[in-house]
């Protein structure tokens, strides 16, 4: 039996995709390509061709998971972890990663978000292989680098030492990680040829990661560590919720990637987006001449370029005189924003929601 496991990472809100995502349906639940499959059930899929489907575990907040048995129906209740609020990837993977050790004390784990686009499976799967391959032979903390198309101030970047290959040039050493830079750092970082994007996909031994956490967040691991005994057995609820409820907020990147030093990145060249705004999905949908990504035929643009359109099927619309806006409709909700606003689109949301607040 393989000691390969996957952890999908499902417990995010996409407010970002916002009006189509919501907290009661985030993204990784919708088929925001229009392919007939959610994200989520992509991933599941790519995941499942690399390692057993038995051994495929989804982690989401507890409010979604009637969602996941929905949509993935060939997951038994055990591989469905819950969170009982967010506290973001750290303890999520420290939770994930601790049961599967409690299991299987060999076990090599790939980390993974629900909610991305990749496209070239067959370039993924080796991709991960080769990886898995590394990961399980020593401590090593890997994650995939995507090559940076454009200077996004959205990716978390990784510099990469240019010497001293680890796997024929497939895999090298970590200088440093950045996050989320400014413009002008970002267009540094892709002239300069040894920056890659951070995926957010990792690749490790149980161990190795639950060692990192040791070293890096003590109570962290001890929240969620103290008691492996307890991990598949009737006592993980009550156990997890309590972890859950002491632990900090936290990132993995900031808990650990940033702070190990043998931490390795694959540089990898199969098509990725993380989908995290709506910008990001234009780049990926079918356009018309004028550079139009509609979803259905009864939109009909006039003088309009460059838009991102998505209205409720059967909608009749006409559109006139936009440039670079997105346009999205979903359950009386109406999104209208230019695309070089769309980082404000969060800012947006919560004023709204405070100024809800105030007249209730």
């Amino acid at each position: 039996m393989t000691n390969n496991y996957a952890i999908i990472m499902a417990g995010g809100v996409g407010s970002r995709f916002w009006p189509m995502s919501t907290q009661h349906r985030p993204k990784q639940f919708l088929d925001v390509l229009g392919v007939g499959k959610t994200l989520i059930q992509l991933t599941y899929e790519r995941l499942s061709a690399i390692v057993p489907k038995e051994h495929v575990y989804v982690v989401t907040n507890e409010v979604y998971v009637d969602l996941v048995k929905k949509q993935l129906p060939e997951l038994t209740s055990t591989q469905i972890l819950t969170e009982p609020e967010r506290k973001n990837t750290a303890p999520c993977i420290a939770y994930a990663s601790a049961k599967i050790y409690a299991l299987n004390n060999n076990a090599n784990l790939i980390v993974a978000p629900s909610d991305h686009l990749i496209l070239k499976q067959d370039r993924f799967k080796n991709i991960v292989e080769t990886a898995l391959e590394a990961a399980a032979k020593e401590d090593r903390i890997i994650t995939l680098g995507i090559k940076p198309t454009r200077p996004d101030t959205g990716y978390g970047y990784i510099q990469f030492h240019q010497e001293g290959d680890i796997i024929g040039g497939a895999i090298k050493k970590v200088k440093q990680f950045t996050e989320k830079p400014n413009l002008e750092l970002a267009e540094l970082f892709l002239r300069s040829g040894d920056y890659y994007w951070n995926s957010g996909i990792f690749i490790w031994r149980a161990k190795t990661i639950l060692k990192a956490l040791k070293k890096f967040k003590y109570d962290l691991y001890q929240s969620f560590c103290a008691d492996l005994s307890i991990y598949n057995t009737p006592g993980e609820f009550s156990f997890v919720n309590e972890a859950f409820r002491n632990c900090e907020d936290i990132s993995i990147d900031f808990a650990v990637m940033e702070n190990a030093k043998n931490v390795d990145v694959v540089l990898a060249n199969f098509d990725w987006s993380d989908l995290g705004t709506w910008s990001s999905l234009y780049g990926h949908l079918e356009k018309d001449v004028k550079g139009n990504a509609i979803n259905h035929e009864h939109i009909h643009v006039i003088d309009t370029d460059n838009c991102l359109i998505n209205l409720p099927e059967g909608k009749e619309a006409i559109i006139q005189g936009l440039s670079n806006h997105i346009v999205v409709e979903s359950e009386n909700r109406l999104l209208i924003l230019n695309k070089k606003d769309e980082q404000n689109l969060k800012k947006y949301l919560n004023a709204i929601q405070i100024k809800a607040s105030k007249t209730q």
